[in-house]
């Protein structure tokens, strides 16, 4: 897996405060900016947060380009619906010898390796030969219709792997582009860096807690699992490790060392 913060509102946390200053005071938008140092700005940030005021954190996006997560996170982190995703096309890309992600427990075992393994060459070869057989008779039936022989095959290749793609599994590999603001970031930490969350996507929202918090602290300081901040909701189905997890997520933001 590999993530990048490639692009983010100019100084969100200044920003932030001075959306939240304009909801308070009789400001005029010419003196809007006025005093908001950056001590000062974090310092209206924890009062925000401290009254659940949550709406100006999202005048505030940050972007991130990810690649080496499986089909399946996808599925998952598409459900934040308050976002922005560009993602790799399996209409658009031949993926004849796909990358594929292995499950951590998937990968300490050897048989299951073993097993895991002979199943993503097994669907790769499907793939393969799925899209040659639609790709053939594409091309003969475009040709039929009058095509030249190198335009049939083109618009054949399109064909045959938009429909080839079916036969991919969840493993298979992607990359995109997501987009959030800092107040559906938030809805998304305290949702995928829960322990309960699914093994990938905790991994991907823990490093992009870890770099939007490089940039924006103020705005992530409560950011987390739930636990972090509050008590748990999982109520019987709780993991048990609150204090794990805030002595966790207070390293990975640097506020203590462990």
């Amino acid at each position: 897996m590999k993530v990048m913060l490639i692009a983010h509102t100019p100084e969100p946390e200044r920003v932030v405060a001075a959306a939240a200053k304009l909801c308070y005071s009789n400001a005029h938008l010419d003196d809007l900016l006025e005093g908001l140092t950056p001590e000062k700005s974090r310092e209206f940030l924890s009062k925000l947060a401290s009254l659940g005021h949550e709406s100006p954190t999202e005048h505030a996006s940050f972007t991130f380009a990810i690649e080496g997560v499986s089909r399946a996170l996808l599925a998952q982190i598409t459900r934040h619906r308050i976002a922005s995703y560009s993602v790799q096309s399996q209409r658009y890309v031949r993926l004849d010898q796909f990358e594929y992600i292995t499950p951590p427990e998937v990968a300490r075992d050897e048989q299951a390796r073993e097993a895991f393994d002979a199943a993503m060459a097994e669907e790769a070869e499907n793939y393969r030969r799925i899209a040659e057989l639609l790709k053939d008779g594409h091309i003969r039936r475009l040709m039929q219709e009058g095509a030249d022989e190198k335009t049939a095959a083109r618009k054949a290749e399109k064909m045959a792997i938009e429909d080839a793609r079916f036969v991919l599994p969840n493993a298979c590999s992607t990359k995109m582009i997501v987009t959030m603001n800092a107040r559906s970031l938030n809805n998304f930490f305290r949702h995928r860096c829960c322990q309960r969350a699914q093994w990938e996507i905790r991994e991907l929202a823990d490093e992009m807690l870890r770099l939007v918090n490089e940039v924006a602290p103020a705005l992530f300081a409560r950011s987390g699992p739930p636990c972090v901040s509050g008590a748990c909701p999982e109520g019987s189905m709780s993991c048990g490790r609150a204090a794990e997890m805030r002595k966790k997520y207070a390293f990975l933001k640097g506020d203590e060392m462990v």
